[in-house]
């Protein structure tokens, strides 16, 4: 329910853009915008956590005495990063959790290409003679999609026999979302452009509801708004170059085709590659839970006994209780 609000926005911005745009031009349209997206500073600044927050050891052991002088207080200072790092960018358990791991190097990968088409669909329907309303309504529909499919595909997969198997859908997801922007290079026309946000809009759907569900899958809960954390930060720096790399593709060819091109190959990749990593990691847990001894009897000590060896046999409570006069150990050769 949550992820809808991204939806929500996505359908209406694009007609109050292209509004602001016709009346105030594009600088007074950022202007608009940029007030509006400050009241996300509000509800920040009234969020609370729900109860206090207990200090952790790390925090306690930064709290310990350390050797006087310079040497000391520089100590202090990468004790105290070490720890910041560790509980709030979750560095460790990137490099402790090897599922953790790939997802985020999928999700970083796949945000390099994932939201290019978003950026430049209108730009790409107003070059082909396409009213800029009409561009814009493609957004808008795009937005719809997800607002009335987003809560429905979170209800049908935390059904049960969806459990371990969240990252297959997502993965299936992306690839869908990856090769649907193919569709772009058919045709400029409203009916493909409409057929190619009606595909981007229900596998996007999918993605924006099971991109946390399968962080929560991947890591405990104690770690998640740490790797949460972590993981926004990966996939930001993608996010940031894709656009302005996507814009030179178009400055040298003159083509906004072969950026979808390009978005398809990449968010197609990162689909194939954490569908793939996933893969490869249940096969190996299930291979070391197979040769690990069943649970509930513990394995028993191969003894290798040598030649001519001794050991004696000593009565137990419950022998002395059924004979109480045999008191002597019976020693046996081997």
């Amino acid at each position: 329910m949550s992820s809808t609000g991204t939806a929500l926005g996505l359908s209406t911005l694009p007609f109050l853009g292209d509004y602001l745009q016709s009346t105030l031009g594009w600088r007074g349209s950022f202007l608009v915008l940029g007030a509006v997206l400050l009241n996300c500073c509000v509800c920040g600044a009234v969020m609370r956590p729900a109860r206090p927050r207990k200090p952790r050891k790390s925090e306690v052991m930064c709290n310990s005495p350390r050797p006087a002088g310079k040497k000391g207080c520089v100590l202090g200072i990468f004790q105290g990063l070490a720890s910041f790092l560790r509980r709030h960018m979750a560095f460790d358990l990137f490099c402790s959790n090897p599922r953790f791991r790939v997802f985020s190097l999928g999700i970083t990968w796949m945000m390099l290409g994932f939201v290019v088409p978003l950026i430049y669909l209108v730009p790409y329907a107003t070059a082909h003679k396409m009213d800029p309303s009409r561009a814009a309504l493609l957004l808008s529909i795009l937005g719809f999609v997800n607002i009335f499919v987003r809560p429905p595909v979170g209800v049908l997969f935390s059904l049960p026999w969806f459990k371990g198997r969240h990252i297959y859908v997502f993965s299936a997801a992306l690839l869908i979302n990856g090769l649907s922007n193919s569709i772009c290079c058919i045709s400029a026309s409203f009916p493909v452009l409409l057929i190619f946000v009606l595909t981007y809009g229900l596998s996007m759907s999918l993605v924006g509801s099971l991109m946390f569900t399968v962080l929560m899958d991947t890591v405990e809960m104690s770690r998640f708004p740490s790797a949460l954390g972590l993981l926004s930060i990966m996939e930001s720096v993608t996010l940031l170059i894709g656009p302005p790399l996507a814009g030179i593709l178009v400055d040298r060819t003159d083509q906004y085709t072969y950026v979808f091109v390009a978005c398809s190959i990449s968010v197609a990749l990162s689909a194939l590659f954490l569908m793939v990593s996933f893969y490869w990691l249940d096969c190996r847990d299930a291979a070391q839970k197979n040769n690990s001894p069943a649970s509930g009897s513990p394995a028993k000590p191969a003894v290798n006994l040598a030649m001519d060896c001794q050991f004696s046999s000593v009565p137990t409570d419950r022998d002395k209780t059924n004979n109480p006069s045999s008191e002597a150990e019976k020693i046996t050769n081997v």
